[in-house]
């Protein structure tokens, strides 16, 4: 699949236009960030776990987003910087995800550029076996 990526360092930042895109932000994974994703609609979300929080608060993304139909993962804290996204693709790791992220592939300790990288890359198209020379046909 080849998607667009926006790096983005609030998640503000995403527009309708984004739709579909993979958006790596550096912004925190609460439900306040989960509204500007939704409204942006990219095939997945990516966001600082920010040390989870109480109540899981750095979290509260993830199945928010999973309810309507977003794919959304976070990054350690311990692993990228809160508010830079480029910190979050080149250096981060994966510590959750909801359950549409890990249908797409991504799994806690994973490196972010490294799913990004696949999941920008187009499949390779499988042409049909050539005929042996030995087939004959009947007309």
């Amino acid at each position: 699949m080849n998607v667009a990526l926006r790096v983005v360092d609030s998640i503000t930042e995403l527009r309708p236009h984004d739709a579909g895109c993979i958006a790596v932000s550096g912004s925190h994974g609460g439900i306040s960030s989960a509204h500007y994703a939704q409204a942006a609609r990219p095939l997945i979300a990516v966001f600082n776990d920010a040390g989870v929080g109480k109540d899981q608060a750095g979290l509260a993304a993830l199945p928010w987003l999973q309810g309507h139909g977003i794919a959304a993962c976070t990054v350690a804290h311990t692993s990228a910087r809160i508010g830079e996204a480029r910190s979050t693709l080149d250096e981060g790791l994966v510590s959750h995800c909801n359950a549409l992220a890990l249908a797409l592939g991504l799994a806690p300790g994973q490196r972010c550029a490294d799913f990004v990288r696949r999941l920008r890359t187009p499949a390779p198209v499988s042409s049909p076996p050539a005929p042996s020379q030995g087939d004959s046909h009947a007309s």
